[in-house]
């Protein structure tokens, strides 16, 4: 499938701001299953500096200084996606979950080692035995990791309600455990963090998916906007993507934008400024086919 996807992000401060520093993490990444085939990033007013970097995880990130006054930022987002169906590995095969947090525990080479670093807290994900004892209910004795993983993918579609804003960025995760209610980036967080709670590897991934679906199909939740979903590193298979909102396996729908160790590490734009108070942000997503373009 080819998306061409807009991404639009208004701040309105209510006082001139003088000054303001920027990272806006907007390109789609390059991966086997996905190839960017254009983007353009139009920033108004015009930057006094502005250039491309890969950040840690290596997403594609711009750097950007305002230096003269203004009272409005917008900054969009516009790219040409390929995204090609790849065929994706049986859940029911591969080592079990006990294994692979064996493996992880005790590094044997160099691609393990590389991967505890989404075993450990991080900004918005703590571990807790309530979370592991939640996601026990989906990882019984010498069950294979994959299938125990798309066990409590669709355990959280299930026992969470999608509820735009009711939760903020920074809700944690034993919050939202209670509650039974968030969106997007709350789901993935807590699949994550349950995930890292049983001494598995996860991390986050942001992006977006489909406005349109395939005729037959029903609309995925959490259209229209940023999207994010979890990805579970398997000796045997490499990383693997679960989208807990969607209770699915992502597959030609869903676009990456990023990935890192959660929220914190991927967000569109992420910045500092000099005065401005108080200020409103409005953020508009289309992803469209490009056929249908």
């Amino acid at each position: 499938m080819i998306y061409q996807v807009t991404h639009k992000t208004r701040y309105e401060y209510a006082d001139a701001v003088p000054l303001s520093h920027n990272l806006v993490r907007m390109r789609p990444r390059e991966h086997s299953g996905q190839t960017c085939r254009w983007h353009e990033l139009r920033v108004t007013p015009s930057p006094a500096v502005q250039y491309d970097l890969l950040d840690y995880f290596g997403n594609s990130t711009c750097w950007l200084s305002l230096e003269e006054p203004h009272t409005q930022l917008l900054v969009e987002s516009k790219s040409e996606v390929d995204v090609r169906l790849e065929l994706r590995p049986d859940p029911s095969q591969g080592s079990s979950w006990e294994h692979v947090r064996q493996m992880i525990a005790a590094p044997l080479g160099r691609e393990i080692t590389a991967v505890r670093q989404f075993v450990f807290d991080s900004v918005h994900v703590k571990r807790s035995p309530i979370l592991a004892a939640y996601a026990l209910a989906s990882f019984s004795l010498e069950r294979p990791l994959l299938e125990c993983v798309l066990g409590l993918t669709k355990q959280i579609h299930r026992d969470f309600e999608y509820l735009p804003g009711s939760t903020k960025v920074g809700t944690p995760s034993l919050e939202v455990l209670e509650t039974r209610r968030g969106v997007c980036q709350d789901f993935a967080h807590l699949g994550i963090a349950c995930l890292r709670s049983l001494g598995l590897a996860a991390r986050y991934v942001s992006g977006y998916i489909a406005t349109t679906s395939p005729p037959g199909k029903p609309r995925l939740t959490g259209v229209d906007a940023s999207h994010a979903w979890m990805s579970v590193f398997s000796p045997d298979f490499g990383w693997v993507d679960f989208d807990p909102t969607n209770g699915i396996v992502p597959l030609d729908s869903h676009i990456t934008v990023a990935w890192g160790r959660d929220y914190d590490d991927v967000g569109p734009i992420r910045g500092v400024l000099v005065g401005g108070q108080w200020q409103r942000l409005q953020v508009n997503v289309d992803v469209i086919p490009a056929e249908s373009a």
